[in-house]
């Protein structure tokens, strides 16, 4: 583990707590805030607020995982104030950070820390990666829609938005179809390719997917012929980047399927959720 993460595993250890009867595993908010990258109080009770939502539907009773609190904090010169906070399992502290902004380290690591239920580098980093690649697979799906919705006001319908799609996969991939890219990877034909890449194949993708919905809205680009002539271009370009470095897209080995992955995460969040202690139901001390 890089020193960065080492430092993020270590702030979010400091200032964990535990309840005196009962030995459940705690965070206060106001603790928490500084450390997934909010500054404002006021914003950060807004992710509080949407991870509540999130639990609830999610089925679970939210207060066995935040409870509203008063705390007393110092103000110098011995004087002190009361302030809001609330006491966060660590089932609270995961729904907090899905709710946040990946693309935030801080929010990244917390999203894996809080969801592995253990300390184990290894497995924390495991988990980032899985999650870099499902929020890299997530762009691609919003990249691709919005040029299906940009090019179907141009002319080109689903087939056609498939035929344009393809023969970016054969540029980006060196000459080679999307069906020869997964008759290499043993996928099966109904599967979508870009569900068993790996991240940096998929945000290559999303690159000259990018590229494309940009110049078809700067240059009014109609007809099949023309979008698809950007779309291999900007895929071209993609691929001329990275074999700059030394990278052939049809080289890198094929992952496991996301579809698998995603339910994977989905029964371990669940698992989470059972495994975590409640709160205990009694007024806390907590000072």
């Amino acid at each position: 583990m890089d020193k960065q993460l080492q430092t993020l595993q270590q702030n979010l250890e400091s200032i964990v707590q535990r309840t005196d009867e009962h030995g459940v595993e705690f965070w206060f908010a106001r603790d928490l805030q500084t450390h997934l990258g909010y500054v404002r109080w006021e914003n950060f009770q807004t992710a509080i607020q949407r991870a509540i939502e999130s639990c609830e539907t999610a089925g679970h009773e939210a207060s066995n995982h935040f409870r509203d609190v008063t705390k007393m904090v110092d103000l110098g010169s011995g004087s002190k104030r009361s302030v809001d906070d609330f006491m966060l399992t660590r089932y609270a502290c995961y729904l907090i950070a899905q709710n946040g902004d990946p693309r935030k380290p801080e929010i990244a690591f917390a999203q894996s820390y809080f969801a592995v239920q253990t300390r184990k580098q290894e497995l924390i980093e495991d988990r980032m990666r899985l999650h870099a690649r499902m929020e890299a697979r997530d762009r691609l799906k919003e990249s691709e829609k919005a040029l299906s919705q940009s090019i179907f006001e141009r002319g080109v319908d689903d087939d056609g938005f498939a035929r344009i799609r393809s023969q970016g996969d054969k540029a980006l991939f060196g000459g080679h179809t999307t069906q020869a890219m997964k008759d290499k990877y043993g996928i099966v034909k109904s599967h979508p390719l870009a569900d068993f890449l790996p991240t940096l194949t998929i945000a290559a993708k999303n690159l000259a997917t990018e590229m494309t919905n940009h110049n078809v809205e700067q240059a009014d680009l109609q007809g099949e012929s023309a979008i698809t002539g950007e779309h291999v271009k900007n895929n071209e370009s993609v691929r001329d980047m990275l074999g700059q470095r030394g990278i052939k897209p049809e080289r890198l080995p094929a992952e496991e399927d996301l579809k698998k992955l995603e339910r994977r995460v989905k029964s371990e969040e669940s698992q989470l959720a059972r495994n975590t202690k409640s709160l205990p139901k009694s007024s806390l001390s907590v000072q």
